[in-house]
């Protein structure tokens, strides 16, 4: 299954990419998730736990069942002050 990944903020910069296409077994939104932290390197970042995420621009959590086709996105943590 095909699924579009975006990263937004931080992580964009970071990574230095707006996004990208991977192509697996994908059940829900965590297992693309975990295959990009097996790439290793700058990646660990997705490691943070309060990260945020989105399906089809709609924020989820983690365990929201994927689609062929959908679209990821990814967001650091929001901090208020």
């Amino acid at each position: 299954m095909k699924i579009k990944v975006m990263y937004f903020a931080r992580y964009r910069e970071q990574l230095g990419l707006d996004g990208e296409t991977l192509d697996g077994e994908f059940k829900v939104l965590d297992d693309v998730r975990q295959a990009l932290l097996a790439k290793g390197g700058l990646y660990s970042l997705l490691a943070e736990q309060n990260l945020m995420c989105a399906r089809n621009e709609e924020l989820c959590k983690l365990d929201e069942p994927l689609a062929e086709g959908d679209d990821v996105a990814f967001f650091p943590p929001v901090t208020g002050g």
